[in-house]
């Protein structure tokens, strides 16, 4: 059964734990990012580059394997879609709406640019520099560098606009998007499916490769 239903409602599983904790997380570690820069923190900021990396490479996996609205086969839509829902006549989604699905996207590619920006950038002296610096010439990792500073404001302008969305759906077309992302349950239609979950075993495969790839990379992606 998909869960107590009443008044012609059910309640399903809407969004697994590991894509719950990656989108919290990342919420709390882009002002972390921020503050640690600013600060002159290169240590610590570091540390936190590299789990914003490990979250952004496991929510890549998951989006290949994972639980079905956690896939981006189940929820990036083309052109025609995307016009079909602006005017109304998408239907109800079951997950990440067209828009929403381009704001995930969107984010996720912005913060994976900073994120090999960081890999490879270096402090003014370059004393400290991230663990694929050697890759790279002094001056491209200088460029590097100030691109990663800059970037940074697309990084807090897609957020930004992420955040507004929620609320635009909250206030305006009063759908609430916050509770089933802490839950993981939301009311739906009875007879709505249940969407598949990924398994534990896929989840602790995910996350060991995730964690693998970062770990190479955080050694300097040295050669086999």
């Amino acid at each position: 059964m998909n869960g107590l239903i009443m008044n012609g409602l059910t309640t399903v599983r809407l969004w697994d734990w590991p894509v719950r904790l990656v989108h919290w997380v990342m919420a709390l570690l882009i002002p972390a990012l921020w503050w640690t820069a600013e600060q002159g923190m290169i240590e610590q900021h570091r540390i936190l580059g590299l789990t914003m990396l490990q979250l952004v490479v496991f929510r890549v996996i998951w989006g290949l394997v994972g639980s079905d609205t956690a896939r981006f086969t189940h929820f990036v839509r083309g052109p025609a879609a995307i016009l079909a829902y602006l005017r109304g006549r998408g239907g109800d989604t079951l997950g990440h709406s067209p828009l929403g699905a381009l704001s995930v996207m969107a984010l996720l590619t912005v913060i994976g640019a900073q994120l090999v920006l960081g890999l490879v950038a270096q402090d003014e002296y370059g004393l400290i520099a991230g663990p694929l610096n050697h890759l790279i010439s002094y001056e491209q990792a200088e460029a590097a560098t100030e691109l990663h500073k800059t970037l940074f404001n697309a990084v807090a302008a897609f957020a930004g606009l992420h955040i507004l969305a929620v609320l635009f759906y909250q206030f305006a077309k009063r759908t609430n998007l916050i509770g089933p992302m802490l839950t993981g349950r939301k009311q739906v239609q009875a007879g709505t499916p249940q969407p598949r979950l990924a398994g534990w075993r896929t989840q602790v495969i995910a996350l060991a490769l995730a964690a693998a790839i970062v770990g190479w990379i955080a050694a300097g992606a040295p050669p086999s």
